[in-house]
């Protein structure tokens, strides 16, 4: 299989498709203000491709902040795209597409993937998705876009997931996460007084979230929204970490970018050597992949701007192209399976 990038850093669509034959599977990375303008041209110039979309900010060896991006499979891959609606509520009313869509491609564990944009209620959304998806052994890589917005197959939708089931014709595929924080201290928390549908946390061990973060890092409040990129929360999923990224305080509490419930317990993170850990990441793909068609990534809003405040985005981009076509969307949640993290990477590595 291949993959294709074209961008536009204007927003030009046109532009952004120049030589792109035959594509098989289109997504589209778009700005806020020519969403749906880029959506409808889309379909028009390849019309009945499948094809997902979102608002978000895209990139390969350059990054791609305010105009389009499209990345598209082709030449040995089968595809299907779709949506499941009312993620706030009940996607589950939709499940029926995304069996049918299985069905449709013959999909397997060890050739294909699930790639989504999601609007919003990720962790609704992911369950709903990944509760099929887990029988078949398929993995999941995704990301939440901005201003509540996706596409599928031309139609633009809120309050919903859009899809993609990608088969590789003639190798396998592998989805991966990358970490960069790891636990600092011994600090242990249960979360109390909490908002599931505001994403708020109101107490850590029956004290004001705001104060217990405060006084553990002697940072004044007005720092607590950029200290976060170096020590977000972490919640235990077994043996991984779901990292809490904090968004705002709201009075003595803090208002997170996924859920977190009453009675869950979180760790405090902090920033590792993230260098280090790229390399690490770069060579663990390159052990399982002697040879590589494509990799695709989902890159957090927040480690955008951490790496671009220390200088290291585009050396981040020149060292992941080190393992071949490598392209993606900056997120404002990155998916892996059924966990919906902040502050990570994920992607899938096409043989």
């Amino acid at each position: 299989m291949r993959q294709f990038f074209g961008m536009s850093q204007s927003g030009d669509l046109q532009e952004a498709v120049r030589g792109l034959n035959h594509p098989q599977l289109i997504m589209l990375l778009s700005n806020s203000d020519q969403f749906e303008a880029h959506v409808k041209k889309l379909e028009e110039l390849y019309p009945k491709v499948p094809s997902i979309g979102c608002i978000g900010m895209s990139y390969d060896t350059r990054v791609v902040e305010k105009g389009v991006g499209v990345v598209a499979f082709y030449d040995g891959v089968s595809a299907t795209a779709n949506v499941l609606e009312e993620v706030s509520t009940m996607p589950v009313k939709y499940i029926e597409r995304l069996e049918q869509d299985v069905h449709k491609i013959d999909a397997f564990s060890d050739n294909t993937i699930c790639i989504d944009f999601c609007s919003g209620n990720d962790a609704c959304a992911l369950t709903t998705i990944y509760s099929l998806l887990k029988g078949k052994n398929i993995s999941l890589v995704g990301g939440t876009g901005d201003a509540g917005k996706v596409s599928a197959n031309g139609r633009i939708y809120e309050d919903a997931v859009a899809y993609a089931l990608v088969k590789n014709e003639h190798g396998k595929v592998k989805a991966y996460k990358e970490n960069i924080y790891h636990q600092m201290g011994n600090y242990r928390f249960i979360a109390s007084k909490t908002d599931k549908a505001n994403y708020i946390m109101g107490q850590l061990n029956g004290m004001p979230a705001k104060q217990v973060y405060q006084e553990i890092l002697q940072i004044s409040e007005q720092e607590i929204q950029t200290q976060t990129f170096k020590n977000p929360f972490g919640r235990l999923c077994g043996d991984e970490t779901c990292i809490i990224s904090i968004k705002e305080v709201s009075g003595n509490a803090l208002i997170c970018f996924r859920q977190v419930n009453d009675s869950d317990v979180l760790i405090m993170l902090e920033l590792g050597d993230y260098k280090q850990i790229v390399k690490d990441t770069i060579r663990a793909i390159k052990n399982d992949f002697p040879k590589i068609s494509a990799v695709f990534s989902v890159n957090c809003l927040f480690r955008y701007l951490l790496f671009s405040d220390n200088n290291y985005m585009d050396e981040y981009l020149q060292e992941m192209s080190a393992l071949g076509n490598h392209v993606g969307l900056v997120g404002y949640g990155e998916h892996y399976n059924n966990q919906f993290v902040n502050q990570s990477m994920t992607c899938v590595v096409f043989e």
